[in-house]
């Protein structure tokens, strides 16, 4: 097939949606397929985007085709963008959708891409319901998915969103596991790399930080360790998405002596040195549909405690791969405290055993079946 993929991509920074997107065009290569990525000149204006920088100082990957054109704020460029993918004849579209800030430009594009006829196009939708509101968002969504003819969504919360907005041909697909970070390191040589003791009991809270993944439920819960006299330590390793004070608030009421911040952008390159230190990952998230920290943490082989909300406890059994708890403090303290009675070792067979299901090619296999419905 002839393949576009609609959504970040370099030289957008890595995070989410660009490693996958990155990652997805190659399963698409592996299996024949034509691959060319569209992604964004401009993707939030400044004032939209609350990290340091929307760009990578990495260098273009060598293995992909990737246009630099979309303008989220721009309508005579969705026009332009438009007429272009309709004229590569593409037999598929796969076009990402996270926030409802992206439906004007995406569904302006969409429409375009409609007029040649022929190619199908699939959303494959990480949000329906955004976790922060955002105006208008019911009829942004409306209007983005009426060119759309199928979806792939990854956890059941997103398809239930999903059928409160349509009824076209959808599927739900685990998502797959990030193995494009390296291989897992030994934990000694991951912590000699961070300065951190190698002697440690660490715990790793991983990715952007933003309100509803409840990195402040955390560190209550960490204050509640520390009275215990626990010897946990939480690794914090990720940007502030938003303002930090909250945080610092918390780390300073407490005296917390058990927190290591490494609060900057991550790097691709970075990513295997801070999973490969950990002993566990925690995902204390206050409301998810899925996180890309799940399949991250199967790749690298380390048991999670997550919250029981959205989609998270459907990827990690409990008891199994880890540990799930409701979103409170007290809660996470105690399920931390279960991880190191068990240890490591009596969750890691099943996490190997659980991680055979996470596959780029069942994913590929899913959009391609979605996209033939009907045609």
């Amino acid at each position: 097939m002839k393949v576009i993929i609609i959504g970040p991509a370099h030289p957008l920074r890595g995070g989410g949606l660009a490693t996958f997107n990155e990652r997805l065009a190659r399963a698409f290569q592996s299996n024949g397929d034509e691959v060319t990525i569209y992604t964004f000149s401009l993707q939030y204006p400044k004032f939209l985007f609350p990290g340091t920088t929307q760009y990578s100082e990495d260098p273009a990957p060598k293995d992909l085709d990737i246009k630099v054109r979309i303008n989220s704020v721009n309508p005579l460029n969705w026009i332009f963008v438009g007429k272009e993918i309709a004229k590569a004849n593409a037999d598929l579209i796969l076009i990402r959708y996270w926030m409802p800030f992206m439906a004007p430009a995406f569904g302006k594009i969409l429409r375009g891409i409609r007029k040649n006829k022929k190619t199908r196009i699939v959303c494959l939708a990480d949000n329906v319901i955004p976790h922060e509101k955002f105006p208008m968002q019911t009829s942004l969504t409306k209007y983005f998915f009426k060119p759309i003819d199928g979806f792939i969504t990854m956890s059941e919360s997103v398809m239930q969103d999903l059928r409160k907005f349509t009824d076209k041909p959808a599927q739900l697909v685990a998502h797959p596991l990030y193995d494009n970070f390296g291989e897992p390191l030994y934990k000694i040589d991951a912590r000699n790399y961070l300065k951190i003791d190698p002697a440690a009991k660490i715990v790793l809270f991983f990715g952007f930080i933003r309100q509803y993944k409840g990195l402040d439920l955390l560190l209550e819960a960490m204050h509640i360790l520390q009275e215990k006299n626990s010897d946990i330590q939480l690794l914090v390793a990720g940007e502030f998405y938003e303002d930090r004070s909250v945080y610092d608030h918390i780390i300073q009421k407490y005296n917390l002596q058990n927190v290591l911040l490494r609060t900057h952008f991550i790097a691709d390159s970075e990513v295997k040195y801070y999973m490969s230190a950990a002993d566990f990952v925690i995902q204390p998230y206050r409301s998810a549909t899925q996180s890309g920290v799940t399949p991250l943490a199967y790749h690298f082989g380390k048991p999670m405690l997550v919250t029981n909300v959205g989609g998270l406890p459907d990827l990690v059994p409990n008891g199994k791969v880890g540990v799930v708890v409701e979103p409170e403090p007290a809660a996470i303290a105690k399920g931390i405290d279960e991880l190191y009675e068990k240890g490591e070792n009596y969750y890691l067979p099943h996490l190997i055993e659980n991680r055979k299901n996470y596959s780029w090619e069942v994913l590929v296999q899913e959009i391609t079946k979605v996209a033939q419905i009907h045609s």
